[in-house]
């Protein structure tokens, strides 16, 4: 038998190494949170997702002024729409109705929060941003801006009662 060969094979009968613990368990064994990481412009990275937790994480995130943004955006849909859906979506809060798609999303960037109105050309009035989809509408509120919650409301209700947007 060639040298190098059985040099392998004792190699292989080796007692393997002690592996580490894999990422979750270190993780989870640390009582410490890790903080979260925050994108370009700002944006949380938080994780795919469903239900109120990912979305109230994504907010707690948010640097500065738009923590507040988001709380008031959050409660606006939840006030305005029952049985609102939620879920965190390509690092972004999505709101929508279960069998219905999604009727908004909320995204940070640098110096504004965007809100996306996926069916945003049928609310009346018609949300100000242009979209390159004919159908999509937003809302770009920057620190300092009024917000017109009463508006805003009225968009919320007429968008969800619209089929929303399924990717």
């Amino acid at each position: 038998m060639d040298s190098r060969r059985s040099a392998g094979k004792a190699r292989s009968k080796a007692r393997p190494k002690a592996r580490s613990r894999s990422r979750a368990a270190r993780s989870s064994a640390s009582p410490k949170a890790r903080p979260v990481r925050l994108l370009a412009g700002g944006n949380p990275q938080i994780a795919k997702a469903d239900g109120d937790a990912p979305v109230q994480a994504y907010i707690a995130a948010m640097p500065g002024w738009k923590r507040e943004v988001g709380r008031r955006i959050d409660a606006l849909v939840v006030r305005n729409v029952p049985n609102v859906r939620k879920a965190v979506r390509w690092n972004s809060p999505f709101y929508g109705i279960e069998g219905q798609g999604w009727f908004l999303g909320v995204h940070s960037f640098t110096s504004y929060v965007k809100l996306a109105f996926f069916r945003g050309a049928s609310l009346r009035p018609v949300p100000p941003g242009p979209s390159k989809s004919k159908d999509v509408r937003y809302l770009d509120i920057r620190e300092g801006d009024e917000l017109d919650e009463a508006q805003m409301g009225k968009w919320m209700k007429q968008a969800a009662a619209l089929p929303g947007w399924i990717p």
